[in-house]
């Protein structure tokens, strides 16, 4: 019994050490694409969007893996990037993808959407997603969801929950328990930045939101925002003080 607690104990503590330790790193990049990897099981994308307003913009999103298969929260900005994306994790990662979430109905969310498609891999959206990319005539995810959404992926699995409006009405926050990583898209700022597009937000509410989102993931180690760099816990205090309605 003695030898057993010992071992498992020394084990948890091997593992804790080594999720403490990893520092990401590039694992791949191109004109068009970058993977990084976050954690044992997790990378983050980025992709380039062009925009009128705020010139050439990176976007990011989260790949989950786990015994050969995958989920990946939010495509890449268009369908050529998304092409060279799933090419990646099949031909790399050697996964399976499960499904494909986007965050939000704007384009650098689900603008290579139809890539996904094309390979028969499903797609799962917030309902108002899907009714707002119908309304603006976008790619429209297949499956829909109306508060919270769980997916297995391998032995593991990854959530999808709406916690309020912020930058649009159908945000919805990507978060893998298994190794404590958020994907908050759009919802969520990088340290520093700017409030960003705000032609589709909620402002009044959206420090609120993002007070549910700090409530719900206290364990939460690793935040990917929509744009910029990711970081811990401090991105959503960031978020919160800079949308607060004084």
């Amino acid at each position: 019994m003695l030898k057993t607690l010992f071992l498992f104990l020394f084990s948890f503590t091997i593992c804790n050490a080594y999720a403490q330790e990893f520092k990401p790193k590039v694992i791949y990049q191109s004109d068009s694409l970058i993977v990084t990897q976050i954690s044992p099981n997790a990378y983050q994308h980025t992709t380039y969007l062009q925009t009128q307003d705020f010139g050439k913009v990176p976007c990011n999103g989260l790949i989950v893996s786990n015994s050969k298969e995958a989920i990946v929260f939010d495509t890449p900005s268009d369908d050529k990037a998304a092409e060279l994306l799933i090419k990646w994790i099949k031909g790399t990662l050697h996964c399976r993808i499960n499904a494909i979430i986007p965050t939000h109905f704007h384009n650098d969310c689900l603008g290579g959407l139809k890539a996904f498609h094309d390979h028969h891999i499903p797609s799962y959206a917030y309902f108002k997603t899907i009714a707002l990319a119908k309304e603006n005539n976008f790619a429209v995810p297949e499956n829909s969801f109306k508060d919270s959404l769980k997916l297995k992926v391998g032995s593991k699995y990854v959530t999808a929950k709406f916690f309020g409006e912020g930058h649009t009405r159908d945000n919805v926050v990507g978060y893998f328990p298994g190794e404590h990583i958020m994907f908050g898209g759009c919802l969520i700022k990088e340290l520093d930045a700017g409030k960003g597009y705000l032609g589709d937000a909620n402002v009044q509410v959206w420090s609120a939101t993002v007070e549910k989102v700090k409530q719900a993931y206290p364990h939460v180690k690793f935040i990917i925002p929509g744009h910029g760099e990711p970081g811990g816990i401090a991105l959503l205090d960031y978020t919160i003080n800079m949308f607060k309605v004084h």
